[in-house]
């Protein structure tokens, strides 16, 4: 989301500074910018990385997938409590799963459940072209296919199985149920991209004319991004200043092709609200102008599910696990965990012979 100049990174020493300006258009380029980052990252003053790691078993695995991919995935395992479910986590357009959300699945670990994420092809330490997705479809597929391989597994048969999604990585988690309708005991989605908010629409002839050129140029990095959402990303400032660390972000303007992938997402998933059928948790900064906050509204009212909950989370902005104030970012980890136990529990007692 947006770029990075000389002065946000100024904190860096040189070495740093010259890793994260290198083109990590290419897996190998983004994987050795890991290395170099990884000690940094983990020692870095935020509340996520504050938290306690004891008892947390950690593991990083590269497999090809079914069509030929090379993708990195990541688990963290409680070592010594019994597992209450797993949770399988979708991360937004441009992350990875290898940054802030380490502290975000220690937390969820050292209570109790496994956590799994992998980085999809073209973003974080996975193959492919880096901020490019060709088709959203393949995408949604090789997540399923990713988490189907850990569900099957005989020691997380028994054990209920949970979707969280942040903002892209919502839309994902969306559309693997429309594709798995029973296969989840539940959605847990964090500022989910149901639908752009209007800042972030170019202008409809300027749209027509990227739309145009897609066509023939879709690798190419020119949608135009307006400064204030750059600005609308992080609302603790202090936590503004920490974001270069994620040295993995997709920093440049979006690919035509993937713009075009999401834009037609976005709209396919607004027509069919009315088809969510499993356990909801929605939560959305009120100030968020990425993805909508009406969306969020429109999915809570549209699904087709008694048990949903929306949170809406006053004067925040887009990434409430990340660029809040600590205090925020503790209340929506509460919320996240408090509804695993309720739903957890409760999928365990109804199983219980």
């Amino acid at each position: 989301m947006g770029g990075c100049s000389k002065e946000d990174i100024k904190y860096m020493n040189e070495d740093l500074q010259t890793i994260f300006l290198a083109n990590l258009d290419e897996a190998p380029a983004r994987r050795r910018a890991r290395e170099a980052f990884k000690d940094i990252q983990l020692a870095i003053d935020h509340c996520l990385f504050r938290l306690p790691s004891d008892g947390v078993k950690m593991k990083e695995v590269y497999e090809v997938n079914s069509r030929g991919i090379k993708i990195f995935s990541k688990s963290w395992l409680p070592e010594s409590s019994p597992l209450k479910a797993i949770i399988c986590y979708c991360h937004g357009y441009a992350d990875t799963c290898t940054f802030y959300f380490e502290g975000v699945a220690r937390k969820l670990a050292s209570s109790g459940y496994g956590v799994f994420a992998l980085d999809y092809p073209g973003f974080g330490l996975s193959d492919g072209l880096h901020g490019y997705i060709p088709s959203f479809e393949n995408l949604v597929n090789d997540v399923i296919e990713h988490f189907s391989k850990i569900k099957e597994q005989k020691k997380y048969q028994d054990v209920p199985s949970f979707l969280l999604g942040e903002s892209m990585g919502g839309a994902i988690a969306l559309n693997i149920h429309f594709k798995q309708p029973t296969a989840w005991d539940g959605a847990a989605l964090i500022a989910p991209l149901c639908k752009f908010a209007e800042d972030m629409i170019p202008h409809w002839l300027v749209k027509q004319i990227l739309i145009g050129v897609a066509k023939v140029l879709p690798k190419t990095k020119l949608v135009p991004q307006k400064e204030e959402v750059k600005d609308n990303i992080f609302r603790d400032v202090n936590k503004r200043k920490l974001a270069p660390y994620n040295v993995l972000l997709y920093k440049d303007k979006p690919r035509l092709g993937t713009a075009l992938e999401l834009l037609k997402v976005t709209q396919e998933l607004e027509q069919r609200l009315g088809e969510v059928s499993l356990p909801l948790l929605i939560m959305h900064g009120e100030a968020d102008i990425i993805t909508d906050p009406s969306a969020s509204k429109a999915l809570y009212e549209k699904a087709t599910v008694k048990d949903k909950k929306l949170c809406l989370y006053k004067d925040a902005f887009h990434t409430l696990l990340e660029g809040e104030p600590d205090e925020t970012i503790f209340h929506v980890l509460g919320d996240i965990i408090s509804w695993l136990d309720e739903h957890s529990s409760r999928k365990n007692t109804y199983e219980a012979p």
